[in-house]
């Protein structure tokens, strides 16, 4: 290498930069503007960030350049092109998961028993349980690290259309299309109370009160067919009041942390309601067809409540402190229309985006657990990131080759896994926007998939009658 070469690495090497680091919400950190090196790596920028953070103990941080993220040097980022004299770089950082969840990378259990297509699974909020509702009138509870039926519970007379874990872990509810709601010890596999009867028609979905709502957990609310909705007290086995408003099938329902209820329906609309009273808040308009799906960028708070899945703690008020750091509530929707819209359902009657770009049918979202990310899946075989903030489009997963019904974040955003129509699951990296991992297994359609909240394992189940559990 000639001495004239050399000499001009050096020089690249010692050229500055004129940056400022904002927070992805936009607020300058103290220390004004910075002159940073070309070559300043990613773990460097951890170090001065924490630092003007005022961290004791450093958090991990990402950092992104238009919306591009750092992974080498920041010149490796900005590129030749980038005028050094002209420009001032704004450099986003973004607070990470402490713990990093790994990628399952194959099946670990192939659990038969079921008669009928699997139709939903779902972790306990401590990740300890593992439920299954299916087509056959059954709840199954299962022992994850055996590997086998610990319960099979049976009270229903039609398929179990949904499954629903209380916020404490201790009980669990299903509800099948005769329109019967019954409660479940997962610890013994018995009925709790009397079976919850009102619905005229099946019961589409379940959510409960948040745990640092009442830690009784003691009221949820159903959404029906019929057209209604129903908040029971599961204590006593009967309804408390019933929501009437929509008029078609109410298709989806989420209970929120600060005592509103959101219902979607066939009938176009979602409604907002006051849980305590029943009073009709707001009915947020835009869609014009089915509403399919609802989630909240609080979901996965309201959902792990009380239990603190990285020290394996618990407290009573952990459920409220984690609550209140998300801040405000959002609300996205999903439909038949091929759109997603973005609410702050609280105060606004107006969306804050429309989400187009899906070419049929919205069939599931999801925020990710950090609330930055949304994930929406279509019959159209992908699934769709948007930015959680304003519903700016990120790009699209392609890889499934029939629709995907169904996905699940893992606990720290930084991978998604997903079950499809062409019975295979897929996990998919948050880092590279690309598949992570191919997982076949399945004989049939893939209805339904969970992650657990301790980010260890998926539970799949679908149309072969098959539970399967994946591990890396």
């Amino acid at each position: 290498m000639n001495k004239r070469k050399l000499e001009d690495d050096s020089k690249e090497d010692k050229r500055t930069v004129l940056s400022r680091l904002k927070s992805d919400t936009g607020e300058e950190l103290p220390g004004g503007l910075l002159d940073l090196p070309l070559d300043v790596s990613v773990d460097k920028l951890q170090l001065i960030c924490n630092a003007l953070l005022g961290q004791e103990d450093p958090v991990p941080l990402a950092f992104f350049i238009d919306d591009v993220e750092v992974t080498g040097t920041l010149g490796e980022n900005l590129g030749k092109n980038f005028s050094i004299s002209e420009n001032v770089v704004d450099i986003i950082y973004q607070p990470q998961a402490v713990f990093k969840v790994r990628a399952v990378t194959r099946c670990t259990g192939s659990i038969e028993g079921h008669k009928e297509a699997v139709i939903s699974v779902a972790f306990s909020p401590d990740g300890k349980h593992l439920a299954s509702g299916s087509g056959d009138t059954t709840v199954r509870f299962w022992d994850i690290n055996t590997q086998t039926p610990h319960f099979t519970c049976t009270g229903h007379k039609h398929w179990v259309l949904c499954i629903s874990w209380a916020p404490c872990g201790t009980k669990l509810v299903s509800a099948c299309k005769n329109g019967s709601i019954i409660q479940w010890d997962p610890l013994t596999g018995s009925q709790i109370g009397k079976t919850m009867t009102g619905h005229k028609m099946w019961v589409t979905s379940i959510s409960w009160e948040p745990y640092h709502r009442n830690k009784e957990c003691r009221y949820l609310v159903s959404a029906s067919k019929d057209s209604d909705l129903r908040i029971w007290d599961t204590k006593l086995s009967q309804t408390t009041r019933v929501l009437a408003g929509h008029t078609k099938s109410v298709t989806c329902v989420r209970w929120g942390g600060r005592g509103l209820i959101y219902s979607g329906s066939q009938d176009r609309s979602i409604r907002v309601w006051r849980a305590e009273d029943g009073i009709l808040c707001r009915i947020l308009e835009g869609h014009a067809h089915w509403v399919n799906t609802l989630a909240l960028n609080v979901d996965y708070v309201l959902r792990t409540g009380p239990f603190d899945l990285i020290t394996s703690g618990s407290s009573e008020d952990l459920a409220l402190k984690r609550y209140e750091a998300v801040g405000e509530e959002r609300l996205v929707s999903g439909s038949d229309d091929f759109t997603l819209f973005l609410w702050a359902p609280e105060k606004e009657k107006k969306s804050l985006a429309r989400m187009t770009g899906h070419q049929q049918l919205i069939n599931d979202v999801k925020f990710s657990p950090d609330g930055r990310i949304i994930a929406s899946a279509s019959f159209d075989k992908s699934i769709k990131l948007w930015e959680a903030s304003n519903g700016r489009f990120i790009t699209s997963l392609r890889g499934h080759v029939q629709a995907v019904y169904s996905i699940a974040w893992s606990a720290d955003s930084r991978l998604l896994v997903s079950g499809s129509s062409d019975s295979t699951l897929k996990v998919w990296s948050m880092k590279t926007k690309k598949l992570a991992e191919d997982l076949p297994g399945h004989a049939d359609e893939v209805y339904a998939v969970d992650w657990s909240p301790d980010g260890l394992r998926v539970a799949s189940g679908g149309k072969d009658k098959v539970l399967r559990l994946w591990q890396n």
